[in-house]
């Protein structure tokens, strides 16, 4: 983001994270932000995109700060856009950093919704996304498995090969399940979930259902729960009827913590760095939250 210097601040911000106890550090991916958008937010029409998708660093890049000064937080995507990269690639750079860092890579993927994205990427046809993202994920378990590395797909071929680094451990593989091929594409072939907040109730709705799929699918290994957190931190208490989860002051944020928590989520994360003026900002944010999430039980 902007306001933000990439090269000094991340590892800053990285470094004081893992001090004051956060267990994971998380991106997202925005490739470009259009003068005029092919489509609103979330492909919503006029939705305007919010201004912290402006300049925002390639995640893998960041995340490779942040390993360099770090040794305990895990390092994880929220979300990277499959489709937008080469699988093969894309699996290797996963690989190469979960080497690096010592196990601690978290892969959470998506397909993204912008038509601006796909167009300047130009990897993966956007009508074809999902097709897409399913042969992202049986490249990535291919290159991370046992060589020789061998795969037939509708755009990648790898020829019997020799393929490194491995990760040092399997990496955990986070979903989302905004439509019904993507919830049964989770429970087959990921570790985890990946919602965005939008109520403890209805997070406990959808996780009902996920189990409720998961089970007519005859999987027995537990769904992990990561919820995104759209955080929006205010010094004052929100006290408007229209409130949304997660915006607000620090005891505000924390009660919806404990609320979802309650509702199913065993990781939240918070971004709180739009809210925020700059980096010293953001890790002060961050350590009064941290300490009153601890303090309320989590």
């Amino acid at each position: 983001m902007k306001h933000f210097d990439l090269g000094r601040d991340l590892p800053m911000v990285a470094r004081r994270a893992e001090e004051i106890g956060f267990d994971s550090l998380w991106v997202f991916e925005r490739v470009l932000f259009p003068e005029a958008p092919a489509q609103g937010l979330y492909g919503i029409p006029g939705k305007p995109w919010p201004e912290n998708y402006r300049s925002v660093a390639d995640p893998l890049v960041a995340l490779t700060l942040a390993a360099a000064v770090t040794e305990r937080v895990r390092l994880g995507t929220g979300v990277l856009v499959a489709p937008l990269h080469v699988p093969f690639q894309l699996a290797r750079a996963l690989a190469s950093l979960d080497a690096a860092s010592g196990g601690r890579v978290v892969a959470g993927l998506g397909t993204g919704w912008s038509l601006d994205e796909y167009a300047a990427a130009s990897v993966a046809p956007y009508e074809e996304r999902g097709d897409f993202l399913d042969e992202v994920l049986g490249v990535c378990r291919a290159v991370w498995g046992p060589d020789p590395v061998a795969y037939e797909g509708t755009w990648t071929t790898i020829t019997p090969s020799e393929v490194g680094p491995k990760p040092a451990r399997p990496i955990p593989v986070l979903l989302p399940a905004g439509s019904p091929r993507a919830a049964r594409r989770l429970v087959d072939h990921a570790d985890g979930w990946l919602p965005v907040a939008s109520g403890a109730a209805r997070l406990a709705e959808q996780s009902r259902q996920l189990e409720d799929l998961a089970a007519e699918r005859g999987r027995t290994s537990p769904i992990r729960t990561v919820l995104r957190a759209n955080t929006r931190y205010t010094p004052k208490a929100y006290d408007g009827p229209d409130r949304a989860p997660f915006r607000g002051s620090v005891e505000q944020i924390v009660d919806d913590l404990v609320a979802h928590a309650e509702a199913g989520a065993e990781e939240i994360l918070v971004d709180l760095q739009s809210s925020v003026r700059d980096a010293r900002e953001l890790s002060d944010v961050a350590a009064e939250v941290h300490a009153a999430a601890r303090a309320a039980g989590l």
